[in-house]
């Protein structure tokens, strides 16, 4: 992973692994110790998936640049759906809390994607590759007279 991607996964991940500490600290005193676990899980599960979408969306844009538009819409719909499907799935444990659960999925994953979109926006990215001035070209092609 080029070092743009890196800074810009970790200047999402921090901010997300903090919001999820929170999360576990406001839900261990609400709900207890299961509070605390399953705002960890979902802090985690947030991570993964949208750390494991922004390696994604990256390698698509570039092996697939015209395609990175419409990779990253579908790709943010499908995390959005699979973390709904995690709801879902552990709405009746009893493995951690689901309410604190289902809450800090929803907090860390909105904050991930403010990140997200704040590193975007502070990074330089090139839009255009810039030639190099050693290419072979001649040096000044003008007339000689």
């Amino acid at each position: 992973m080029p070092s743009n991607d890196v800074r810009i996964l970790a200047q999402a991940a921090v901010p997300t692994a903090a919001a999820g500490a929170v999360a576990a600290v406001v839900s261990a005193v609400v709900a207890g110790g299961k509070g605390a676990i399953g705002a960890l899980v979902a802090t985690v599960v947030v991570i993964l998936f949208m750390g494991i979408g922004l390696y994604v969306l990256q390698r698509t844009a570039k092996s697939l640049p015209h395609l990175f538009q419409a990779m990253g819409l579908m790709l943010y719909a499908a995390q959005i759906l699979l973390l709904f499907i995690f709801v879902a799935l552990f709405r009746d444990t009893t493995l951690f809390h689901p309410k604190a659960f289902a809450l800090t999925l929803l907090g860390t994953t909105l904050v991930w994607i403010a990140a997200q979109t704040r590193a975007h926006m502070k990074a330089k990215i090139l839009y255009v590759e810039p030639e190099s001035t050693t290419s072979g070209k001649p040096g000044n092609p003008g007339h000689s007279s």
